[in-house]
């Protein structure tokens, strides 16, 4: 059919209640090479409408329960319908021409339809159908670009967390951002940062998890020159780095609860003072933390002063995990490839049905890390078109657990012999994955499921020659 039948997937509902028209119409649209549905009233057609958006809506005006007329009414409330072809009897052309103007349906036709002509008005309705969609799709993309496009989602939970994101941004109130690995709370305190006064400010963040105990202080804080061993100058510590702006803390709950009380004293000075110098320093700001852990039980271990929790937990915005947002996965997915597309140059169009089931069917234990990850290898792998079975990894949709049991009975798995001791058979696998990451140790402690933090840890209670090795970090 020209230029719609070139067009993917178009879409057209016919809501007509003469059957004998209805089937005829739906006939002929067919063979030009569109998907049609068709519906007996103006009742019917919305009840299709609200589960399965169309590309073009064929109607005709006069409908026993929900005429045209009224059909178009309530779509205009909800929204505005798709680009919409009225079909009208001899003698209702001034009605007609009413809707087209004050509901926004795209034309009118008049009855007996004449092939050539609704030909014609398909392919018009269908671009523009498309302009629409391209348009929707740029603004989404101009509106999530960046920061924002992990924390796509129309799920409640994701719509009270943007919510709550543009109330707490104006203000100056420091924001305790709580979800598990994976699920965006550095995306969160981005945005945070961006809404507020203090945009054009620096927005500084450092990871808890990622730095041994002995350099943290000095991270935070910053150090005069001689102020310790390898202090081979002065350096400026986060908070005087995000001056005027925003300080996100990282995985808060790995923090040192030593290193945990210098930091309340910050807070509530507003003042920091490098290791080994002697001047007050006064700070102006915002502070923003972030924790993967469930807050009740890091305050009852003892991990996460209380002192300090409640100076930080001003504000809460709580991120559900990807495992909760099913609903989401299509329209996150859509925005990660474009993203994607967009990094690696490439022309991937959508994933395959099959393969958006599998994603659903999934529980994503490293949430919306964990897909853009997946996407990211099957755009590379695809390069265009649309990614299929063939382009996830092999043992996607394996839990963990079972991976990790795989992986062992393989050539190049971890053997052990019956007697092995645990502590022996950690050391050993510890080991060998430092090994295959060349010492990188923010990769091993990702392969291994642990915080950077406490692989250190391990190192250092096995004395292996990698706990004393900056390098890899």
């Amino acid at each position: 059919m020209g230029n719609v039948a070139s067009a993917p997937q178009v879409r057209v509902l016919v809501a007509d209640d003469e059957e004998n028209q209805r089937a005829g119409l739906a006939k002929m649209i067919q063979a030009w090479g569109l998907t049609v549905d068709t519906a007996a009233d103006g009742q019917e057609a919305l009840d299709k409408l609200s589960q399965s958006p169309v590309d073009v809506l064929v109607t005709d005006l006069m409908m026993p329960r929900l005429d045209g007329f009224e059909l178009l009414k309530r779509l205009a409330a909800q929204g505005g319908p798709p680009p919409t072809i009225v079909l009208t009897a001899f003698g209702n052309t001034e009605t007609a021409v009413q809707i087209v103007h004050d509901l926004g349906a795209f034309w009118f036709l008049e009855k007996p339809i004449q092939p050539s002509v609704l030909k014609f008005l398909l392919e018009r309705a269908a671009a523009q159908s498309r302009l629409t969609e391209d348009r929707e799709r740029l603004r989404r993309r101009l509106q999530y670009q960046g920061v924002l496009v992990d924390l796509v989602g129309t799920c409640p939970a994701m719509q009270q967390v943007f919510s709550l994101i543009q109330q707490v941004a104006p203000s100056k109130a420091a924001v305790l951002v709580s979800g598990e690995s994976g699920t965006g709370k550095e995306l969160v305190a981005r945005a945070v940062h961006q809404l507020s006064p203090r945009s054009s400010g620096p927005f500084v963040a450092i990871n808890c998890a990622a730095l041994p105990e002995t350099l943290m202080e000095s991270e935070l804080f910053g150090h005069e020159k001689g102020a310790f061993t390898g202090a081979v100058e002065r350096r400026a510590g986060c908070f005087e780095l995000a001056q005027h702006g925003t300080l996100l803390l990282d995985e808060l709950g790995e923090m040192p609860v030593g290193t945990q009380a210098k930091l309340l004293r910050v807070l509530e000075d507003s003042c920091v003072r490098r290791l080994g110098g002697k001047t007050e320093i006064a700070v102006d700001v915002r502070v923003i933390a972030s924790t993967n852990k469930v807050v009740e039980e890091a305050l009852r271990k003892g991990e996460l002063r209380e002192d300090l929790y409640y100076r930080l937990n001003v504000f809460q915005i709580a991120l559900p995990p990807l495992r909760q947002r099913e609903g989401d996965l299509p329209m996150l997915t859509e925005a990660l490839l474009e993203m994607l597309n967009g990094k690696h140059e490439t022309r991937v169009v959508d994933v395959h049905p099959d393969v958006m089931a599998q994603f659903k069917r999934y529980s994503w234990p490293g949430n919306v890390r964990e897909l853009r990850n997946v996407l990211e290898r099957a755009v590379i792998l695809a390069g265009e078109g649309t990614i299929t079975q063939h382009h996830l990894p092999r043992d996607f949709g394996v839990p963990a657990g079972a991976r990790a049991t795989q992986q062992m009975m393989e050539p190049d798995g971890v053997r052990l012999p019956v007697g092995t001791t645990v502590a022996e058979a950690e050391k050993a696998l510890i080991q060998l994955t430092l090994q295959h990451t060349k010492n990188n140790k923010t990769r091993a402690a990702e392969i291994l499921g642990i915080s950077l933090k406490t692989l250190f840890n391990k190192l250092k209670e096995y004395g292996t020659a990698e706990a004393e090795a900056g390098s890899g970090i």
